[in-house]
């Protein structure tokens, strides 16, 4: 493991080996679906109906359900790389307008969307700028991303908050419930070397995005845990 997480070609076996354990471990996280729908409710402007949404990095299925409770009747397209957390998220019970498919980021399924959502996502990618690049080309003129990620960089304070639970209650939980904490020291380690907020909007902007953006969520994740948007031109 590099001083900064897990290679990108292991990532995806990683969350394969924590897929049984990964939904009883984030319902321990106080507000966990709140942000996610947070993430979604800034995402997703109201009134808009009947939107085509590509959900990237699906996991087991939370941010689906966070997407479906902001807009019902949209058509989710679901990907994620890992098989065991795709086969974890198909168990459960969805509208035929939910779509899960078994591929990476890197692999798209064919556009145009009206939204892309991509959870936890971009920090376990090789090609942080060429993957929202791709993203961008996935999008409607004028669709929007919707990034819902953990960056500390740009506060002292977020990053001890973060180390603390990370090496208090993370780490030594996912040992616990998995037998193998590598996939929780990876979150810890790739989170700290992730782009701060202001970074990460230059990377939007630098991708073609416009009109960038941000919001954090309330509770303990505030200033750890953001939405950062943007809008295909």
């Amino acid at each position: 493991m590099k001083g900064n997480g897990l290679p990108r070609a292991e990532v995806p076996a990683a969350f394969d080996a924590g897929a049984a354990a990964y939904d009883r471990l984030v319902g321990l996280n106080p507000g966990y679906h709140r942000d996610l729908r947070l993430s979604a409710r800034r995402l997703i402007r109201p009134g808009h109906q009947g939107l085509r949404i590509l959900d990237a990095g699906c996991g087991t299925g939370a941010s689906t359900a966070a997407l479906l409770a902001i807009a019902p009747d949209a058509r989710v397209t679901a990907i994620d790389a890992s098989a065991e957390m795709l086969s974890r998220a198909r168990a459960k019970s969805w509208p035929s307008t939910v779509d899960f498919q078994h591929t990476p980021v890197e692999e798209p399924p064919a556009g145009p969307f009206d939204a892309v959502f991509a959870a936890y996502l971009l920090r376990n990618v090789d090609d942080p700028d060429a993957t929202l690049r791709a993203l961008r080309g996935l999008l409607r003129p004028g669709g929007q991303l919707a990034l819902h990620e953990y960056s500390v960089r740009d506060s002292r304070r977020a990053r001890w908050v973060w180390n603390a639970v990370c090496g208090a209650i993370v780490i030594p939980l996912g040992r616990v419930a998995t037998g193998d904490a590598t996939l929780y020291r990876h979150l810890r380690r790739s989170v700290v070397a992730f782009d701060g907020v202001s970074e990460l909007c230059a990377r939007l902007s630098g991708a073609g995005f416009t009109d960038v953006r941000t919001g954090t969520m309330p509770g303990w994740s505030r200033g750890i845990v953001h939405t950062v948007l943007g809008t295909a031109p």
